[in-house]
């Protein structure tokens, strides 16, 4: 990935981590596979991406580094131990990795969305939350999120594109959490 983007532009100026899977269930419930897979997909994807595309950005002597964590990360709605944890990994990445390679001009941000109206998340949500209802699951992340309503794909987008941007050329090593509120409330379906 990172040598066709250097054929093809010569450079990488951005890597933008946005990846996700889930599986419902705490600790008893979740099994090993599950375990492993989601930390793979969630947090060992970055790192891979980090670890090879960093030292590009150091030769170049900048880069900005937007990854995708979750509210969940800090809040949760219901049992998701190996989702809300593989989150939590990712905050703690993006600090590590802020603080390593400020001085060489490196930006590494986090965002962590909220509850989102995206396909993924109607798909992922509609058993554990309605039974299979999407119109009941909106219902309630609806209700819980404190703006009345859940945020869109763009909502998360606008913030990426911010964090990549020159205009926050002195964010670094930051969660930037873009819940409507989310993360500030008590209230469950």
């Amino acid at each position: 990935m990172v040598e066709t983007c250097l054929q093809k532009f010569g450079r990488v100026d951005i890597l933008h981590n946005n990846v996700g899977i889930g599986q419902w269930g705490g600790v008893v419930e979740t099994n090993e596979e599950t375990w492993d897979r989601v930390m793979a997909v969630n947090v060992k994807s970055i790192f891979l991406t980090g670890k090879y595309t960093i030292p590009c950005m150091e030769k170049q002597g900048n880069g900005a580094i937007v990854n995708i964590a979750s509210a969940g990360a800090i809040r949760t709605t219901l049992p998701n131990c190996a989702y809300a944890t593989s989150k939590a990994a990712i905050i703690a990445l993006t600090k590590d990795m802020a603080m390593q390679y400020a001085p060489k001009g490196i930006r590494v941000n986090a965002i962590l969305p909220g509850l989102m109206k995206t396909p993924q998340a109607e798909y992922y949500n509609k058993d554990a939350w309605a039974d299979g209802n999407i119109e009941e699951m909106r219902r309630r992340r609806d209700a819980i999120s404190p703006t009345g309503k859940q945020g869109e794909g763009w909502d998360t987008a606008y913030a990426a594109l911010y964090l990549a941007s020159d205009e926050a050329k002195y964010v670094t090593g930051t969660t930037l959490i873009v819940d409507g509120g989310f993360s500030n409330t008590t209230k469950s379906w």
